[in-house]
C-alpha cells in the first residue's frame, strides 16, 4: 500500500473504533501478529486484543474521549501521527477514581502499517500532563533563572 492508503487506515482507527467506540473493527484493521508499545498501557501488548484493550481503558475513563489527528507523515510502511486526545474524567483510570475534570494531552504515534492492518505501534504521549490535571501529581513551582556573570 502507499504512504497515503497507510495514513488512512489509520485515520480510520481513530475515527470509527477509537473515537467512535467500535472496537469490533480493529479485528479488520489490525494484525493477529500486532505489538504494541506504549509505557501508558503496560498490560496492552500483542493482537488486536492490545488495541481494544486501549479503547476500553479511555471509553471507560473518558466516556465522550476524542483524538483529532493534528498532523501526520507517511514514509514507506510507517505513519507518524501527532495527536491531540481530550475528555471527561468519569471512570477509573490506573486506579484513580472519577475526578470529572477534563483533561487535553498531545501525543504521538508511529504505526507500521503491512496489507492495510497494523503490524506495529509506538505511542508516547503526555501521560503526566494528563495525571496533573486530574490533580493526582504535582510539580512544584520552580525559582526563575537569572543570568549571572561569574568572576565578575
Amino acid at each position: 500500500m502507499s504512504p497515503t492508503e497507510n495514513k488512512a487506515v489509520v485515520r480510520r482507527y481513530v475515527e470509527e473504533a477509537f473515537n467512535k467506540n467500535n472496537p469490533s473493527l480493529v479485528d479488520e484493521l489490525c494484525s493477529p501478529q500486532y505489538q504494541h508499545h506504549d509505557p501508558g498501557t503496560p498490560t496492552a501488548r500483542s493482537g488486536p486484543a492490545a488495541l481494544k484493550q486501549v479503547i476500553s481503558i479511555y471509553h471507560t475513563a473518558f466516556p465522550d474521549v476524542r483524538i483529532t489527528i493534528d498532523d501526520q507523515i507517511a514514509e514507506g510502511d510507517q505513519v507518524v501521527s501527532r495527536w491531540t486526545g481530550q475528555g471527561t474524567h468519569r471512570g477509573e483510570l490506573m486506579g484513580v477514581a472519577p475526578t470529572g475534570r477534563q483533561v487535553k494531552v498531545s501525543g504521538i504515534q508511529i504505526d507500521r502499517i503491512s496489507g492495510g492492518k497494523f503490524v506495529e505501534g509506538w505511542v508516547n504521549w503526555d501521560t503526566m500532563g494528563m495525571l496533573q490535571q486530574l490533580g493526582v501529581v504535582s510539580i512544584p513551582a520552580l525559582e526563575p533563572v537569572t543570568a549571572t556573570r561569574s568572576g565578575r
